[in-house]
C-alpha cells in the first residue's frame, strides 16, 4: 500500500508539472493528441535550405544596403568605399559597431577564398541567410510551446515560403537584423526565458535598430506589470546596457573620433530634427498595403484582420480570459508597429521586416482559429477527434495557394530585377579579357552610372582596387555619397560637400569624357541628361541582360509570374555594360 501510494503522490506530481504547460492556453493541447510537426532540427535544415537560396537569388532592394552598410564594410575590409552623409562625423547617426558585426566574417572568407570580392559579398549573405535560419527555429520552437504545433507548423510554412523573407533573410540592414533578434526574443519569451528576451531586445536596438524597441513593449508589460518582477527587469536591461551599449559607444569613439551614440542619433534626427526622412520621399498607406500583400500575399490580409477576427471567435470557442490576453500580448508588436510605421510619411519595404515573423503568427493563429470553428460545426462539442484531422484541408489548400503565389512573386522579381548583378559579375571576366580590357593593369578604369547609380550593388563588384566607380549627371537631383578619404584616420575626418538636407552636390558628377565602361538602362523616356547611351556612336554593348521596364508592363502580370500570361503582359528593356570607342589616347586618361 506504501509503494502504491508513493507511486500515486508521484504520478500526481508529474501531472502537476506537465497539465500548466498544457492548459496555459487553450491553442495548446496535450502532447498525445497534439498533430505531427517537425522537429527543431528538421525545421532548421529546411529554413536553412530556402535562406540560402535567398542569399544566392534575392537582388539588392535597397540603395541604402548597398551605400550604408556594404560600402562602409568594403572600405573597412579593402580601405575604398563610399562614404555617405550619416557616416560624417558631423551627423553620425549610423553605428560602426554594426558593420564590424559583418566585417570580421568578411575578413575570413577573404583569408579562405582569396581576394575574391564576389565570393566574399555572397558568403556574407549565406551567413546571414543561415543566422535568419536559426532565428526562426528558435521563433518556431517557442510558438509551438506557447500555442501548440498545429499554430507551430502553420507558422513555419508561412515564413518558409514567404516572398518577404525571401527578400529580408539575407539582407545586410538593421531591420533585417532586429528581425532576427525580435524572433529570438519572442522565441524564448514564449519558452519562458524572458531574461533572453530582454537582452535580444536590447541588441536589436543597440546595435541594430533603435526603433524595433517598441517591439519587445509587451515583454516589458510582462515581466513589469503582470509579473511584477521590476528587480529583475532592471537587472537584465543594466547587464544588456553594459553587454551592448559600452562596446558600441567605445567602437564609434574609436572610428569618428569623439563620443557618439548613434542609436539615440538616428532616433533625434528622424523624430525632432524638423527635415527627417521625408526629404526622401513620401508614400500613401497604400503603399505598404500592397508591399505586404505582395511579400505575404493572403496571409498579410489575415494578419491585419487578426485581433478582431480572434477576439470573436474567442467567444464562440469559449476560450479562457488568460488565453486571450495572451494572444493579444504575443500579437500586439503587429499592431504596435502598424500603428507607428503606417503614419509616417516615408514608407520603405525594409522599414516592415522587423514585423514579418509576426504576419505570419497572426495569419496562422486566424488559420487555426478556423479549423477550430469548422470541428466545432462539424463536431459539436464532443470532441471525439483532433479539430486538426477533419479541418486539414483549409489549411492545406490555403498553404498551397499561398505558396504558389510566393514563389510566383519571386520568380518575378528575380526576372524583372536581377539585371544589374549580372551586369556587374560581368566586370571581373572584362577585366580578365585583354581583348576588350585594353588598359594596363595598373591604370585606373572608372566605370560611370547616371540614372542607375541606386543599382549599384556595391564595390564588392569591382574587379580590383584600379576600378571604379563614377557618377553622371542625370535627372536625380539629390545628395549622393562619395569616396572616403584615404588614411587610417578617414572615418574621423568630416568629408566636404556633405549636408543632411539632401541637397544636391555638383562635385559628385565627372565629365563623360572619363568613362572607361557606362552601365545604363535603355528607356523611352530619354532625356538630355539620361540619353540612350548604348545608341551612342560613342559607346560599343559589351553585354546586355533583360530588365523589366515597370510603366509598360501589366501591374498584376509584373508582380507575379504567371507562366505564359507575364511573358504577353510585360516589357523588357536592356541593361547594358558599354565600352566608350573613344582613342586609345582618351581610354587610359586617368581619374
Amino acid at each position: 500500500m506504501a509503494i502504491r501510494r508513493n507511486i500515486n503522490q508521484n504520478t500526481a506530481l508529474l501531472a502537476k508539472k506537465i497539465v500548466p504547460a498544457q492548459t496555459e492556453n487553450e491553442n495548446a493541447v496535450s502532447s498525445s493528441d497534439e498533430p505531427w510537426s517537425p522537429t527543431p532540427g528538421t525545421t532548421f535544415k529546411l529554413l536553412m535550405s530556402a535562406r540560402l537560396c535567398a542569399a544566392l537569388w534575392s537582388v539588392v532592394s535597397d540603395c541604402d544596403e548597398t551605400y550604408n552598410y556594404w560600402e562602409p564594410a568594403h572600405f573597412l575590409n579593402y580601405g575604398k568605399g563610399f562614404q555617405t552623409w550619416e557616416y560624417s562625423p558631423a551627423y553620425a547617426i549610423r553605428s560602426y559597431a554594426y558593420i564590424l558585426l559583418h566585417v570580421l566574417p568578411m575578413k575570413l572568407c577573404a583569408l579562405l577564398l582569396g581576394e575574391n570580392t564576389i565570393l566574399v559579398f555572397y558568403m556574407t549573405r549565406c551567413l546571414l541567410g543561415v543566422l535568419c535560419a536559426l532565428s526562426e527555429m528558435i521563433f518556431y520552437r517557442g510558438v509551438c510551446e506557447r500555442f501548440g504545433s498545429n499554430i507551430g507548423r502553420l507558422t513555419l510554412i508561412l515564413l518558409l515560403f514567404s516572398a518577404g523573407m525571401f527578400t529580408s533573410s539575407a539582407a545586410f540592414l538593421p531591420s533585417s537584423f532586429s528581425m532576427y533578434l525580435t524572433m529570438v526574443a519572442f522565441g524564448c519569451w514564449f519558452s519562458g526565458k524572458p531574461h533572453m528576451s530582454i537582452i535580444s531586445i536590447a541588441a536589436s536596438a543597440i546595435i541594430g535598430w533603435p526603433f524595433a524597441a517598441a517591439l519587445g513593449i509587451p515583454i516589458a508589460v510582462d515581466v513589469l506589470i503582470v509579473k511584477k518582477q521590476f528587480v529583475y527587469f532592471v537587472k537584465w536591461s543594466t547587464i544588456s546596457l553594459i553587454l551592448f551599449l559600452v562596446p558600441s559607444v567605445l567602437i564609434d569613439m574609436h572610428y569618428y573620433g569623439k563620443i557618439v551614440i548613434a542609436p539615440l542619433n538616428i532616433v533625434l534626427y528622424n523624430v525632432i530634427s524638423g527635415h527627417g526622412p521625408e526629404l526622401y520621399g513620401v508614400e500613401p498607406l497604400s503603399y505598404y498595403i500592397i508591399n505586404g500583400f505582395l511579400n505575404f500575399n493572403f496571409a498579410y490580409l489575415l494578419a491585419l484582420g487578426s485581433l478582431p477576427f480572434l477576439l470573436l471567435t474567442s467567444w464562440f470557442l469559449k476560450s479562457k480570459t488568460s488565453s486571450v490576453l495572451q494572444l493579444v500580448m504575443s500579437l500586439s508588436p503587429l499592431y504596435i508597429w502598424i500603428l507607428i510605421f503606417f503614419t509616417r510619411p516615408h514608407k520603405e519595404e525594409r522599414f516592415l521586416f522587423p514585423i514579418y515573423p509576426f504576419i505570419a503568427l497572426a495569419a496562422a493563429t486566424v488559420l487555426d482559429s478556423l479549423q477550430r470553428l469548422l470541428d466545432l460545426l462539424q463536431q459539436g462539442q464532443k470532441k471525439a477527434t483532433h479539430y486538426t484531422e477533419h479541418t486539414n484541408w483549409v489549411t492545406a489548400g490555403f498553404s498551397l495557394i499561398f505558396a504558389a503565389l510566393c514563389f510566383s512573386r519571386i520568380i518575378a522579381v528575380y526576372q524583372g530585377y536581377h539585371a544589374p548583378l549580372d551586369i556587374y559579375v560581368e566586370l571581373h571576366r572584362v577585366a580578365a579579357d585583354p581583348k576588350i580590357h585594353t588598359l594596363a593593369p595598373d591604370k585606373p578604369a572608372n566605370v560611370c552610372v547616371g540614372k542607375e547609380w541606386y543599382r549599384f550593388p556595391s564595390s564588392f563588384f569591382l574587379p580590383n582596387r584600379n576600378w571604379h566607380l563614377q557618377f553622371l549627371k542625370s535627372e536625380f537631383q539629390g545628395l549622393l555619397p562619395k569616396p572616403y578619404e584615404s588614411g587610417s584616420d578617414a572615418t574621423r575626418l568630416i568629408p566636404s560637400h556633405m549636408n543632411d538636407m539632401n541637397r544636391e552636390e555638383p562635385s559628385r558628377y565627372v565629365d563623360v569624357k572619363r568613362c572607361h565602361y557606362l552601365i545604363d538602362r535603355d528607356t523611352e523616356d530619354w532625356t538630355a541628361l539620361e540619353p540612350r547611351y548604348s545608341a551612342s556612336k560613342d559607346w560599343t554593348v559589351v553585354k546586355q541582360v533583360p530588365f523589366l521596364d515597370a510603366s509598360r508592363s501589366h501591374r498584376v502580370f509584373r508582380a507575379f509570374f504567371i507562366p505564359f500570361l507575364s511573358t504577353d503582359h510585360c516589357t523588357f528593356t536592356s541593361y547594358s555594360l558599354l565600352k566608350t570607342t573613344r582613342s586609345k589616347k582618351h581610354s587610359k586618361q586617368r581619374s
